[in-house]
């Protein structure tokens, strides 16, 4: 697997805006990283060929399509779970956007959208069908002041970290 090291400069401005706007076109791509279309689109197919671009998608409202409901899911897992089943499992239920295995008591946390708290026990239900759950902890979402919707990519805008003890 490649590493980010290997992106030039261009690549990574590149990959932001793609980011920020995936229909941008590959003038107004050019535009931005002083290069012709056709540069541009050579750069973007490579960068989609080596990975770094798994997909281009549209951002939905959820709220606007009926889905009120937020809530992250800690599901916590038997001594004798299956995982790859385990995942596909958990994956077809439409509710699910994101599974991730974590460090703790529990083994996944799941992401979860639907369009109300009774759909929400109906998800928890069938949920706790998936053979390997042993039982689960839910956390409804009440709001969200923030969400990135991608990957930090400028290192330069990150602020700088503070070891502990460190001099102010």
């Amino acid at each position: 697997m490649e590493s980010f090291a290997e992106l030039d400069p261009l690549d990574m401005r590149l990959l932001e805006a793609l980011q920020r706007n995936a229909r941008s076109t590959f003038a107004d791509l050019g535009a931005l990283v002083g290069l012709k279309p056709p540069a541009v689109h050579e750069r973007v197919k490579r960068l989609e060929q080596r990975g770094y671009i798994r997909g281009y998608a549209a951002r939905l409202d959820p709220k606007r399509l009926g889905i009120e409901l937020a809530a992250f899911v800690s599901a916590y897992t038997t001594a004798d779970v299956e995982y790859e089943r385990f995942h596909a499992a958990v994956a077809r239920l439409p509710e699910v956007t994101e599974i991730h295995s974590v460090a703790g008591d529990e083994s996944f946390v799941l992401k979860v959208m639907t369009r109300s708290t009774a759909h929400l026990d109906d998800f928890l239900t069938r949920l706790k069908a998936v053979p390997g759950i042993a039982r689960t902890r839910t956390t409804i979402v009440l709001s969200t002041p923030f969400e990135r919707g991608g990957v930090a990519l400028d290192a330069d805008a990150a602020p700088p970290l503070r070891l502990a003890g460190a001099a102010r």
